[in-house]
């Protein structure tokens, strides 16, 4: 299998495909530099890149291999937890208009049964759930109609989002194939792409001796990739998109003519022609969320190729000025690789610190993301270890506590750098505590504007009386039973709220 991977894992997820005989293609620069293998430029099988949260990566490509990278993934660590996507780019499906925003409209999605992106459609290990609605963003510049609430849409996804996201994927009413070396798009002729004139020409002339042409309506685009391709690559990469091209054509229904957008999709002329499934799924998709654990597991499958310091991907997924911060110190010394990793000095360069603003993100074992809220850090120690307070908002009651919450209640929850769970306890305006609740959870990771993790839904309450009281076993079961939380994860989590139970 061919795979491209680009982005802060980069590096130590290409020593574990080269570990595991596959081949990496079109590598960067600095892979090049580190390794002593030889990395052609050739069209990949699949595609694995950096999510834009720095959280995990999304892998994008053909089925079989989008699969068996996915397993790979999952085996970093405990706490790398993959889920399907259901809008992998290049597919084409059709929505109805739900809402229409000032930029452009929120279509309902039809992903069909399950939304899984598999050859098979089997969505039993999914990750997402079977009944979940997926939404999509149709920028009004990527649609030649005006679209109003109702109107049924045929589109295709130019980029898919992560579960834990809060965009939706991007759809746009034209159709586009291939990517990397070459994509085809509605159009004539051939377009170089790249800004060196006198390589552009050059490759424009090989280009010329291929003798393939693009389907008709379709044109070429040659992106900078090309340039370093011998000309059976260059033919390998074209065939695959002209290939493609025509399956796409084929499913959607164009006609052959340059009119793509009005004849294979964009707006409906009638509800009844809307489908209830995608039209063509060229690809398959996986999102994959790495926590602590795994952040860490790969810093030490880096660390045999170059000069890794502790937590270098744990701080890299902190925020860009951290990842700077990160290859600026790398580039200035050899880390020792038994070091702790180093909180506060990435808390006093990066945060988070007392007085600073921190949101607490939890994250579901189904890939999605609730922030609880939004506190002010009170205190921060050297040892990982902060406090966060916020004011609760009258009405209801506490979950699993049962007790009132009332005007002038105040949450504070305790969190440390890496514990597998965090309190926290509730009181009311006098200071009287009204119930601690203990979230079973991956291992915390406390970034500059957030604390991060998966809740792994058992918990332990300790009411105000004493009472302890351990709940939601039933719902870390079903979960288990979906396919969201691994076995050795939910035993790590069980294991973990015994502890809590006995302690409290």
């Amino acid at each position: 299998m061919n795979a491209r991977v680009r982005g802060i894992y980069a590096t130590a997820l290409t020593r574990l495909l080269l570990e595991a005989d596959h081949a990496v293609v079109d590598a960067s620069s600095p892979i090049r530099r580190r390794f002593d293998a030889t990395f052609h430029t050739a069209p990949p099988d699949a595609r694995i890149e950096t999510t834009d949260d720095r959280q995990g990566v999304g892998v994008i490509g053909a089925p079989d291999a989008v699969a068996a990278l996915r397993d790979l993934l999952v085996d970093v660590g405990i706490d790398a937890l993959a889920y399907g996507d259901p809008t992998p780019v290049g597919t084409v499906l059709d929505g109805e208009v739900a809402e229409t925003l000032g930029g452009g409209a929120v279509l309902d999605l039809a992903v069909g049964p399950g939304g899984d992106s598999s050859e098979d459609g089997a969505a039993a290990d999914d990750g997402v759930a079977a009944d979940a609605p997926v939404e999509g963003y149709l920028p009004y510049g990527n649609v030649d109609a005006r679209v109003e609430t109702g109107d049924r849409v045929r589109a295709q996804v130019r980029a898919s989002a992560p579960p834990w996201a809060s965009r939706r994927p991007e759809l746009d009413a034209e159709l586009r194939v291939g990517g990397g070396l070459v994509t085809l798009e509605p159009g004539s002729g051939t377009r170089v792409d790249v800004r060196d004139d006198e390589a552009a020409r050059e490759l424009a002339g090989m280009i010329d001796l291929l003798g393939i042409e693009p389907p008709e309506g379709w044109r070429a685009v040659w992106g900078p990739a090309a340039l370093d391709v011998e000309m059976d690559d260059l033919e390998a990469g074209l065939e695959r998109a002209v290939d493609e091209a025509e399956r796409l054509a084929e499913a959607v229904g164009v006609d052959g003519t340059d009119d793509l957008d009005v004849d294979g999709v964009g707006l409906l002329g009638s509800p009844s022609e809307a489908r209830t499934e995608p039209l063509a799924r060229p690809n398959a998709g996986a999102w994959v969320w790495f926590g602590r654990e795994s952040r860490f597991a790969l810093d030490s499958v880096r660390r045999e190729v170059t000069a890794t310091m502790p937590g270098h991907h744990r701080i890299k997924a902190g925020s860009a000025s951290a990842s700077a911060g990160v290859d600026f110190a790398e580039a200035l010394c050899d880390p020792a690789p038994d070091a702790d990793f180093p909180f506060a000095a990435v808390r006093d360069s990066f945060g988070p610190a007392a007085g600073d603003r921190l949101r607490i993100e939890h994250g579901k074992p189904d890939g999605r993301l609730i922030t609880l809220g939004e506190g002010d850090v009170t205190a921060v120690d050297d040892d990982g270890s902060l406090t966060v307070e916020r004011e609760m908002t009258p009405g209801g009651r506490y979950d699993g506590l049962g007790t009132r919450r009332e005007a002038g209640d105040v949450a504070v929850t305790s969190l440390k750098e890496g514990r597998w769970w965090y309190p926290t306890t509730y009181r009311d305006a006098e200071g009287t505590v009204k119930g601690t609740y203990v979230n079973v959870c991956t291992p915390v990771e406390a970034f500059p504007d957030a604390a991060r993790y998966v809740d792994l839904h058992v918990d332990v309450i300790k009411h105000p009386d004493g009472t302890v009281e351990r709940v939601d076993d039933e719902v870390l079961d079903a979960s288990v039973a979906a396919g969201h939380v691994p076995e050795a994860l939910a035993e790590k989590a069980r294991s973990v709220a015994s502890a809590l139970e006995n302690a409290l």
